[in-house]
């Protein structure tokens, strides 16, 4: 890519209208880490108003041993003395025990040695190439949505290669980089597999969670049915738009639109050293897979609980999956870079390994933002209340579960236009809405499959996502004058299509209330009676 090309074009002058405002709005919104700094000082008001209005709420799992009745829960200000104390002398604590850094850092490490060997990025490319032409779209959209285990490789690899694969199959390439794009974010969610942004939402989830019902062991593999089932249907649908809509819509290609630089060399056939890597890892993968299918049912079986009910005996295997994910990254990729020659000894391992760490120096700042903020918010008592009154408000409504979360996904997608991070959204949405729903019936896992839905739809569509300007440039590679407003235009249908379809599917699942993934329902009992919960 030219040094030229790398600097987004001014395309201000070409948005307008409702897109036009999403931008000039969302850019004025802060860094989400001042985000949460902002509303952790409003939250600091907002405590000290209640606490003097004397905002109060039933408890629904603890019962008070002198009355015999649920305890009642009064607003606390976080400028009491207590609350002072507390946010100094656990400081410490409040960062290191949030529930998401942990399970991150963990899949990260394994993750990263994959991403750097050449692992992810060269079984992609093998994926894609060699394909008939009339199955390359379905093919890209699936690499996209399982290239979402290997993080930013999923856009700074596939989607360029894509435009260049359908350019070479007689195709308009920038229908090929808008089906990729489609599939790597707006199928963000959609996977085969459980990965980091399961470990991710389900830290949050399980820290709200536990700001009103206590201890809650969250199972990052609660919406593995749901992010397959995502899989099958989303492809079909971006399939369907790219070339049925989108593809006739650009028309011919113009070759003279393109730049120098467009056709580069990603697209060559692999190296021996690379199918000799993929081989090496495929190898590790069977080793993984093998050794937990031995903790699982081998001698002493210690990944079940033998000794628990017949719902928790799978426990401890499902608290296990980040382990497993991260051993089954770092060994593939370790295997990958001695196939490839990418790794020549331990040193390079140590050196992949702190190099994801680095790559999430901004999400640890992120992180300590967030953990202040919800953890501020369970000491105000706020989140239990909110999500009482909340769940007597809409009981009263008598709204269906489904009617419930399809409100969720709205609202998610809507709050997707302006801030951009997943985790962002989720941390700040999750400690009110995961325990209002739980206290309506709704699991945890449940809650946070409809959030997923909302967030991938719009990922698409808006300027502020962090890869929309990377994704421009692309385009701007093949067709020089494609502004942000056509690259807007270009993916909305997708967007549309992925709205309704995620809509559809959430309320089906709803209605015959299927699992979501293993020891994952879409409703629960009691919140006292939650599997994990103390």
């Amino acid at each position: 890519m030219s040094k030229e090309a790398t600097q987004p074009a001014n395309n201000d002058d070409q948005v307008s209208g409702v897109l036009g405002w999403i931008e000039r709005r969302g850019n004025q919104l802060p860094d989400p880490v001042f985000l949460f700094l902002w509303l952790t000082l409003f939250l600091v008001v907002i405590s000290i108003v209640a606490s003097l209005a004397g905002v109060s709420a039933a408890h629904p799992t603890e019962i008070d041993p002198q009355t015999g009745s649920q305890r009642v829960i009064f607003a606390t200000s976080l400028l009491s003395a207590e609350n002072i104390a507390r946010l100094w002398i656990e400081m410490p604590k409040t960062f290191t025990h949030f529930h998401p850094l942990g399970y991150v850092l963990v899949v990260m490490l394994g993750a990263g040695v994959a991403e750097r060997s050449g692992l992810f990025a060269t079984a992609m490319r093998a994926g894609v190439r060699d394909t008939p032409s009339a199955l390359l779209t379905p093919l890209v959209v699936t690499i996209g949505m399982l290239g979402n285990l290997a993080a930013d490789a999923a856009y700074v690899v596939l989607i360029p290669l894509a435009g260049i694969l359908f350019h070479a199959a007689g195709r308009h390439p920038i229908a090929g980089i808008a089906a990729s794009f489609a599939g790597v974010s707006g199928g963000f969610s959609a996977n085969l597999l459980p990965g980091q942004l399961d470990a991710l939402l389900f830290g949050i989830t399980e820290a709200a969670v536990e700001t009103v019902f206590g201890d809650f062991s969250a199972n990052i593999a609660g919406n593995w049915f749901f992010i397959a089932a995502m899989t099958v249907i989303f492809v079909p649908v971006i399939w369907f738009i790219t070339d049925r809509m989108i593809e006739p819509r650009l028309g011919a290609f113009d070759p003279s639109q393109a730049s120098n630089d467009a056709t580069d060399d990603s697209a060559k056939p692999l190296t021996e050293l690379e199918r000799r890597g993929l081989a090496y890892a495929g190898w590790a993968t069977l080793f993984v897979i093998a050794l937990w299918l031995f903790f699982t049912l081998g001698p002493g079986t210690p990944l079940i609980d033998e000794s628990a009910s017949a719902e928790a005996r799978m426990t401890p295997f499902y608290q296990s999956l980040v382990a497993a994910f991260f051993l089954l990254f770092l060994l593939a990729g370790w295997a990958y870079g001695k196939g490839a020659g990418s790794i020549s000894d331990h040193r390079d391992l140590v050196k992949m390994m702190t190099g994801a760490m680095e790559d999430l120096a901004y999400y640890l700042v992120l992180a300590f933002a967030a953990a202040h903020f919800v953890a501020m918010f369970a000491w105000s008592g706020l989140g239990l209340i909110l999500a009482v009154h909340g769940a007597d408000f809409l009981a009263a409504t008598n709204l269906p579960a489904w009617a419930l979360l399809t409100a969720i996904i709205l609202i998610s997608s809507l709050l997707n236009l302006f801030v951009g991070s997943a985790s962002a959204k989720w941390a700040l949405i999750a400690p009110v809405m995961v325990p209002m729903l739980m206290l309506l019936g709704i699991s945890p896992e449940m809650a946070t499959a409809a959030y997923r839905v909302g967030d991938s739809a719009t990922n698409i569509i808006t300027p502020l996502m962090v890869y929309f300007p990377l994704i421009l440039i692309f385009c701007q590679r093949w067709q020089s004058g494609f502004g942000l407003g056509s690259l807007t235009a270009t993916m909305l249908p997708y967007s549309i299509g992925l709205m309704i379809a995620g809509l559809l599917m959430t309320i089906g699942w709803v209605i015959f209330d299927l699992p979501l993934g293993p020891g994952a329902e879409v409703f629960i009992d009691a919140p006292g009676s939650i599997p994990g919960a103390g």
